[in-house]
Formats: C-alpha cells, sequence, structure tokens
C-alpha cells in the first residue's frame, strides 16, 4: 500500500469519526466537552510541533535555498506582511493618481485643440456670424 493510499485511509477514517462525533456532540456533558476541547488544543498543537518546514523548490544562485514557515509569527514576519500590504495600497493609489493624470492631461489637450479653433475663427477673415448661418455651409458645400 502506498503512502498516499494510506493517507487517503486515514482521513477517510477521520472523517468517519468526526462524523460520529458530531452526531452525538448535544447529548455530552460539559465537563467531557471541556475535556475533550482541551486534549483537541493539546493534539492540535502536537500537530503544529511536527509539522515539517516547506522548502520551495526553487535554488538560489550559489546553492542556497530560503526557507519559509507557513505561520511564522516573529516580529520579522509581521514586519514583511505590513510592507508587502503597504505596497499594495501604494500601489492602488499610484493607479489612480495615473488615471487622474490621464484624464486631466486630456482634458486639457482637448481645451487647447478648442482654443486653436477658436483663434484661427477669430483670425479668419469671415466674421464668426457667417460660421453660424446655415445658407453659409450651403454655399461652401455647392463651391466644392
Amino acid at each position: 500500500m502506498s503512502r498516499n493510499d494510506r493517507e487517503i485511509q486515514e482521513r477517510r477514517f477521520a472523517h468517519e469519526i468526526r462524523t460520529a462525533l458530531d452526531a452525538a456532540t448535544d447529548e455530552l456533558p460539559a465537563d467531557l466537552t471541556d475535556r475533550l476541547a482541551a486534549a483537541r488544543r493539546m493534539a492540535l498543537a502536537r500537530k503544529k510541533a511536527e509539522a515539517p518546514v516547506r522548502v520551495p523548490q526553487l535554488a538560489m544562485p550559489g546553492g542556497h535555498s530560503p526557507v519559509f514557515e507557513e505561520d511564522e509569527d516573529t516580529p520579522l514576519h509581521r514586519a514583511g506582511a505590513w510592507l508587502r500590504r503597504g505596497a499594495l495600497v501604494w500601489t492602488l493609489v499610484a493607479l489612480g493618481a495615473g488615471l487622474i493624470g490621464i484624464y486631466h492631461w486630456q482634458q486639457q489637450k482637448r481645451v487647447e485643440e478648442l482654443a486653436d479653433i477658436d483663434a484661427a475663427m477669430l483670425l479668419d477673415d469671415l466674421p464668426p456670424t457667417a460660421y453660424a448661418d446655415q445658407g453659409f455651409h450651403v454655399f461652401l458645400k455647392r463651391g466644392q
């Protein structure tokens, strides 16, 4: 029997036990549930102490490979977590600021284009009212 098959059988057995215990939980006296809870905490603490350290598969240059523990609770690990969160927040702030900057830049370009059109109209020989006259537009279309 392979290790994988054994683990699957152990998980199935644990699931059956858990199901049976869950079905009878409401009928247990309070002192027994307290003792069971304490035993569970002790078992989890023991299991956590036995848990193997996971080593990443990637090797670093020079043959060194970093070791990462899942539930590490050191000040350095907590600081790293805060730095990652802060980097995410600053990335989102920078993205928002960039989008706002692009919007304002496009608005400024549009204002400049409209100003160029207004300046061309004012410098033209025709009065501005000619551009508003429908007959003038018909005249321009026929002339072309």
